[in-house]
């Protein structure tokens, strides 16, 4: 987790994440790029794009640079290398591009919840986000001054597309000296017998070198309740899934699971793209 990519409106779920961005740097020895997304009209837009000057628009990016110079200030930062850039984009784009652009190992988000994070997590925005970054994303709910993942419970089908996400899950884990909760959630429209369930995790983990895990399966109603009911059980500090780059993992994490269980959980949720 070299390199951290953190958006933020400067709203108070932006500095969440941040601070748990400044932790992971420090443990890691990493870097943090903290950006802003500007969105501004499409008139506007389009006369930028032409060259012309104008005014507000300037006003705006140089408040913006300032606000960012203010948080760079804070004392959680001390010592870290902090990179801050203002971006003419609409979230989405400018998150991905920004992502791709310095190859950035995690991202870090902040959201309360459904509400969300109002100018950056906000319905589709969200689940677009996770579903399309090639890096990780870390979905943060609250304040933390000592952010931890001693228990990590990733739920998945441990389908053979699930492996090579897999391999960065485990490294996830291992930077943090995580344990990791493998847990496969059994509904009553995709039930598997015990028996059958453990022979598929325990043929997934085979091919994997990986020592610090436990196996579970989980009996609920539905996938979403399921995974956050589990993770209550063992008192998880942070929930991992999968997501597909185009529409999520088949029946199990369909686009309502997977931005339900990103706005629903009380925990920070980690996800890894296929």
């Amino acid at each position: 987790m070299k390199r951290i990519l953190v958006p933020t409106d400067f709203s108070e779920n932006a500095e969440h994440a941040l601070k748990v961005a400044a932790q992971i740097a420090r443990d890691t020895n990493g870097e943090i790029f903290l950006v802003h997304m500007l969105e501004i009209p499409s008139q506007m837009a389009d006369a930028v794009s032409g060259g012309a000057a104008i005014p507000e628009i300037a006003f705006f990016i140089n408040k913006a640079h300032e606000k960012l110079e203010e948080v760079l200030t804070r004392d959680y930062l001390e010592g870290i290398n902090v990179s801050e850039a203002v971006k003419l984009e609409s979230a989405f784009e400018g998150i991905i591009k920004s992502s791709k652009k310095h190859d950035i190992d995690l991202v870090v988000m902040g959201s309360h919840g459904t509400s969300g994070f109002q100018e950056l997590l906000i319905g589709s925005t969200t689940e677009k986000i996770v579903r399309t970054s090639e890096a990780p994303v870390l979905v943060i709910k609250h304040d933390t001054n000592n952010f931890k993942t001693d228990r990590f419970v990733f739920a998945s089908d441990f389908s053979k597309e699930v492996k090579k996400p897999f391999e960065k899950i485990i490294a996830f884990a291992n930077v943090f000296g995580s344990h990791l909760d493998l847990v496969m959630i059994n509904t009553p429209n995709s039930f598997k017998t015990s028996h059958a369930a453990q022979k598929i995790m325990k043929e997934f983990v085979s091919d994997f070198s990986i020592t610090n895990y436990s196996l579970h399966i989980y009996n609920d109603a539905n996938i979403e309740t399921g995974v956050l009911n589990f993770a209550s059980s063992v008192n998880a500090d942070l929930i991992g899934m999968c997501t597909h780059g185009r529409t999520s993992l088949y029946h199990f994490f369909n686009g309502s699971i997977s931005e339900g269980l990103v706005n629903h959980a009380s925990k920070p949720v980690v996800t890894f793209k296929i």
